[in-house]
């Protein structure tokens, strides 16, 4: 063996050489993590949820009857499979007439569908010519309006009397919102309903988020006459909403005030009428939240009369949330 080959080997095999290498690399792998740690900490903004959590937190015992306050809700069903449902159920609202839920489907047989308050599939209604249908909301007297995230518009029909019996899409109303061109999957995605103010709450999933409030729609139906206007509440979303995404929404009567739900962030957030951020709460399972595993994709919110809370996640999964 000569020198340089000796000194190599003693190199491989010197302790005291590998700590030093080792020390070396120390603060340039210590450096790497903290950045990775500091873009997911930026990109799910970690950051904005610990300062709206201690903000909030304090004023608990100030929000009895004026906020949703999500904080205060258990779960009392946990990712229950709706059994007769398979696959990509997508949306929900409460249909406040019969204290019962409806929801979509959104591939293959797309269809309409009414499911009780524990998660039992109870009726169908096949939907026929629609594109992408990913939102539903419920209006009153059987209206529904669901938004079709492909053709960025809001259908709006009554739901038929017998179920099983079709919907079909050339027979439908509709108001198309088409602001931003090419969104292929990545537009429409949430509607609820305000039946006391007339307002259709409708979001684009993301790239960019987009929030809109259209006035005036059930009273130009009913009387002929349109009358429809449309408010641009996306800066809402700029200034305070901490998700990557929204999955879906839900106007809360009682307060006036804004649910929207994040499906990639596992969250949701309570907004005011004023726009501000009030409470929030994570669909986190496991050693990270309340349920038994992370919701998996979390696609529809809504409320009931007594203020129960139901959220449904994709393939057909049930969740119930009730106050502490």
């Amino acid at each position: 063996m000569n020198a340089a080959q000796d000194r190599h080997a003693n190199e491989k095999t010197s302790p005291t050489l590998r700590k030093s290498r080792w020390r070396r690399l120390l603060p340039w792998g210590l450096g790497l993590g903290l950045l990775t740690a500091g873009a997911v900490i930026v990109h799910q903004h970690w950051h904005q949820r610990a300062y709206y959590y201690f903000s909030t937190q304090a004023h608990d015992a100030d929000v009895a009857g004026r906020n949703v306050w999500l904080p205060g809700y258990r779960v009392t069903i946990d990712g229950k499979p709706v059994k007769g449902i398979d696959s990509d159920l997508s949306a929900i609202a409460y249909d406040y007439d019969h204290d019962r839920l409806v929801g979509v489907t959104n591939a293959g047989a797309m269809r309409v569908v009414v499911i009780s308050k524990t998660g039992e599939l109870l009726a169908e209604y096949p939907i026929h010519g629609f594109e992408d249908v990913e939102g539903i909301a419920y209006m009153g007297d059987g209206l529904v309006a669901v938004a079709d995230e492909r053709l960025q518009q809001l259908d709006i029909f009554r739901l038929p009397e017998q179920p099983g019996q079709s919907i079909e899409a050339k027979d439908v109303q509709f108001i198309a919102l088409d602001l931003a061109p090419n969104v292929h999957n990545k537009g429409f995605e949430g509607v609820t309903y305000d039946p006391l103010g007339d307002r259709l709450f409708v979001a684009k999933e993301r790239d960019p988020m987009q929030l809109l409030e259209v006035s005036g729609v059930r009273a130009s139906l009913a009387g002929g006459k349109l009358q429809v206007k449309v408010k641009n509440l996306t800066p809402w979303l700029d200034k305070r909403f901490f998700g990557t995404d929204i999955s879906d929404l839900h106007y809360d009567t009682k307060t006036g005030h804004l649910l929207v739900l994040s499906e990639e962030s596992r969250l949701i957030v309570e907004f005011d009428d004023q726009g501000q951020v009030v409470s929030f709460r994570t669909l986190l399972g496991g050693a990270f939240g309340e349920l038994k595993q992370n919701t998996p994709q979390a696609e529809g919110l809504t409320m009931d009369a007594e203020g129960n809370l139901y959220v449904v996640s994709e393939p057909n999964l049930f969740y119930r949330f009730e106050t502490r």
